[in-house]
């Protein structure tokens, strides 16, 4: 048995993000707590919006929730580049989950057209 958004590419590639995303966070110098919880909220909340989404009965809503998606996801990227900038990161973790959110953008975006037609 399963459940709507069990059954979305896009919500299994954002599961594999909040884990890669989780081994980040963690290796986040000490003192850098606040970068390390927008990015767990963020990333989590990928995860969660497309599952509601996946969820709805009006396609209104579910397209909303496919953007909040979206919207998390470009969170996730920019804070990857503060990361960055800072040099709080080497490049190998954050390279790999910046080319899962161009994927789930892209992926999502064709979800929240669907709910258009």
């Amino acid at each position: 048995m399963q459940l709507d958004h069990e059954r979305l590419d896009v919500y299994d590639l954002a599961l594999e993000h909040l884990v890669l995303a989780n081994g980040i966070i963690e290796g986040l110098a000490r003192g850098r707590s606040h970068l390390a919880d927008q990015f767990t909220r963020a990333s989590l909340s990928i995860v969660l919006n497309l599952a509601e989404g996946a969820g709805e009965h009006w396609k209104l809503d579910e397209r909303r929730y496919y953007v909040t998606a979206s919207g998390s996801a470009t969170e996730s990227a920019a804070l990857l580049d503060v990361c960055q900038r800072l040099e709080l990161l080497d490049e190998t973790g954050p390279r790999a989950a910046k080319g899962m959110l161009v994927r789930i953008v892209a992926m999502r975006s064709k979800l929240a057209q669907s709910c258009e037609e």
